[in-house]
Formats: C-alpha cells, structure tokens, sequence
C-alpha cells in the first residue's frame, strides 16, 4: 500500500457523543488503515474536565480546555464540534473555517438557523462542513439526499425526529398514561431533560426539518421558517380516540414540495395505525422519504445516544479523511442554497381535524357550537360525547365531545377556536389534532410499472 500521511482530528465536546466518537476512532484505527488507507487520530481534545478526557486517553498536550489551541493548531485537518448550542459554538465555525479547517458537527440548533451563512464561509475558505449527525443522530439520512436519493424530486420528506417525544407518546398510548406523569419518568430515566422545551416543544425537530428541508429542496428553509407546535396538550383521552379510530398520534417533521411553496412543519398527527410511522415506538426515529423515482423509502433507526450519534460523525469524518490521507483535498463546499422558493404559511394547510372540547353538560349547549362550526366554514364528519371516566381535567357541570371534521383550511380552524372560545357554552377548547392525509405524501411519484 502507498504511504499515507495521518488525518489529525480536533475534537471539541467530550460528552455523551463526544466520548463516543472518541472511543469508536481508538477502536477502529487499525480497521480504518486496512480498510480505507486512512491512518486517522483525534489529535487534540477540548473539554471542561481534565477527569473526563484522562478517562479517554487525553493527557498533557493532548488536552486542553481552550477551543482555540484546537482550530489554531497546524497539525489538525479536521474540527469537530460537539457541545451544541449557538456560543460559543458560532465562534468556533467561524474560527475554524477561517483557519481552513473542514467541519463536523451535530450542533442541529446551530445549522438550523445559521447553515447558510457558514456554509459560506467553508465554501469562501476552501473547505467542507458536514453535518450528518445533526438530521436523525444514526440514521442517514443527510448522505442519502446527497447521494443516493438525488437522482430524484424529493416530494416529501415525514419522520418521527424526536426520540424523546415519541417515547412518551409511546408509553402513553400502551399504559394510558397522561402527559405530565410520562413527562417525570421520562425525566427520571434520563430519556428528558430537566427543562424538556427543546423536545417536547418541537424546537429540535424543527431544526432537523429545516436542515432536511433544504438539501432536499435545494433552497433555504431555516429553523424559523418551521411551523412548530409540541405535545403538551395530547392526553391519553386524546390517545385513546385516536386508537378507536383506527390511528395513532405522533409528534411529526413534515417538509413537502408543493405548487405553491413548501410546506415544513411539526406537530401532534394522526395517521393511519397501519402505516410505517405509527408503529415506530420508544425512543426510536424514522424517516419516511418520497421521491418522485424510487416512491416511498423509510430510513429507521436511533436518533440520539453516545454511539449511534458517534457513528454518523465519525462517517463525516472518514468522508473528509479520505482524499486527505491519499495527500489531495476534499472539494470545497458547494455554495449554499438561496431562498428560490417560499414557505407556505401554516393557515395555508387544508387537511382534516380532530377538535376535543369540554362542553356545559345541559340541554342545547351543542346547538351554538354546531352554528359556529357553520359559521367558520368547517364541516363536520362526526361528533362523538366522551363517557364518563374517559378524560380527566374536565371542569366540573361539562363534558368532553370529540368533532372530527373533512377537509378544512387551517384558518378556517383557528378562526372557529377562537369563535368556540368565546362561547358560554365551551369551557374550554382542549385539543385541536391535524388528521394527517399520507396517501398525498406520493403525489406525483411515478407507477412502478
């Protein structure tokens, strides 16, 4: 074999996935030299605790709680961030990337809102910044819209990207559990951060629908311009109706190409039990991909932990180390995606709606709800009254009646709650769920003939 020079990786951030990437580079070095040439070491490491990076190997100059002796430092080709967040992480992209240094990061907080200006910057000074481990942790789906998929029109892309959220709603619809209570155990089993808003909320899905977004898409789409809305509100009432319906409630990332724009958002869905997302449980992620060529595609796999995440930084990284080993350069990164094409307002959504309202338990009260469905222009399929022991946190003298509705404008929704609300008759509007139509996901997918 011909002589291969070193590839030095700079690795910034030995937490969980930190920690991770370090262990699987040790334990493969020899695999990755035999396999693909690339004699690849971790350089440096940056950290808060001196304990921690001893406990990895990283003594003496090989550690150092300053970021900046690892992006100033010649003998690295490669920086890795992995503490997240947007400082001091902004600085070291930026540093880096000046510095002529390729990037990998899993910081999906960061690249959701920033990519297209340090993408820039990397295609400004030469260099690549690669981020697999920022879509779905494990799964790869980042590599398979570059590579694999993009002799297609991507039409949509749908995925549970939250293992946090679709554990609870998972544990919530085997036990029958509410919010709050799978909230604290998730908490407590460390599946849930102290101050959950970023999964539960929907931020960190987002984030990773405006990252897939625009490298399907081939336009920008930023945190931003996501529609987001979390769990808080599902309860097990909720749950339970959507199960006798014959579907399930997920916390899901939706980007579709549309005429008119497209189409990125989160929230609580319901979609048919029998469909591939509905049956993703735990902590487990999922990506459900069309394309206009290949049809419907499914990436699955764990969206966080210590090597599952690991695993795709490390695949970056190899990506990066390759023509670096063989003494050329990695091509520079592409200039990043203008905004061509909007993104639709939510009030654009037409789908159908699962509303759940507690309702004054007397004679009549329906009739002024009924009128103001009318009123709104939102029709109505079905009305179902909860029975007794069915739902809790029901004001005392009301009830809880389920509407299910055909086909509606968002607009037309948030208009009929806001409507609803001012009645006397509605104690309160509880849940408002979108009844997703996947059949349209395929629209526009080629017959396999």
């Amino acid at each position: 074999m011909d002589e291969t020079r070193t590839v030095n990786v700079g690795l910034i951030g030995l937490g969980t996935v930190g920690g991770g990437v370090a262990k699987l580079i040790a334990r493969h070095h020899d695999e990755y030299l035999r396999a693909y040439g690339i004699d690849l070491r971790v350089r440096r490491a940056c950290a808060l605790e001196e304990e921690r990076a001893a406990e990895l190997g990283f003594t003496g100059d090989a550690f150092t709680r300053d970021w900046r002796d690892i992006v100033e430092d010649p003998s690295i080709d490669i920086v890795v961030e992995l503490i997240g967040g947007e400082h001091p992480a902004t600085e070291i992209f930026e540093a880096a990337l000046g510095q002529g240094k390729h990037m990998v990061s899993a910081n999906k907080a960061l690249l959701g809102r920033h990519v297209e200006r340090l993408a820039a910057l990397a295609a400004e000074n030469g260099v690549q910044l690669k981020c697999e481990a920022a879509a779905a942790g494990g799964i790869p789906i980042v590599n398979a819209l570059e590579h694999a998929l993009v002799g297609n029109d991507i039409l949509c892309i749908a995925g549970i990207l939250n293992g946090t959220t679709n554990y609870m709603l998972s544990r919530m619809d085997a036990e029958g559990l509410d919010y709050d209570e799978v909230l604290a155990d998730a908490q407590r089993l460390g599946y849930a951060e102290a101050d959950p808003s970023a999964d539960v909320d929907g931020f960190d899905a987002a984030s990773k629908v405006a990252i897939l977004s625009s490298i399907a898409f081939h336009t920008r789409v930023t945190t931003d311009d996501v529609y987001m809305q979390g769990i808080r509100k599902v309860s097990a009432a909720d749950i339970e109706q959507a199960r006798d319906m014959g579907y399930r409630i997920k916390l899901l990332g939706i980007a579709r190409w549309t005429a008119a724009g497209i189409d990125a958002r989160v929230h609580p869905t319901m979609i048919p039990e029998d469909h591939m997302l509905a049956n993703v449980s735990g902590a487990m992620n999922a990506v459900f991909v069309v394309g206009d060529a290949v049809g419907e595609t499914m990436f699955y796999g764990a969206g966080a932990g210590s090597f599952p995440t690991a695993s795709a930084v490390v695949g970056d990284i190899l990506e990066l180390a390759r023509p670096i080993a063989e003494g050329s350069a990695p091509a520079a990164e592409s200039e990043p995606y203008e905004s061509r094409v909007p993104v639709r307002s939510i009030a654009d959504l037409e789908t159908r709606y699962y509303i759940r309202l507690s309702i004054a338990d007397q004679v009549g009260a329906l009739a002024p709800v009924v009128a103001a469905f009318a009123h709104a222009g939102v029709s109505i399929s079905a009305i179902n009254q909860l029975h007794d022991g069915e739902t809790t946190g029901v004001a005392d003298g009301a009830c809880s009646v389920v509407f299910l509705t055909h086909t509606a404008a968002e607009r037309d929704v948030e208009e009929l709650c806001r409507a609803l609300e001012a009645l006397d008759e509605v104690a309160s509007v509880a849940s408002v769920i979108r009844i997703e139509d996947v059949e349209a996901w395929s629209a526009g997918a080629e017959k396999n003939d």
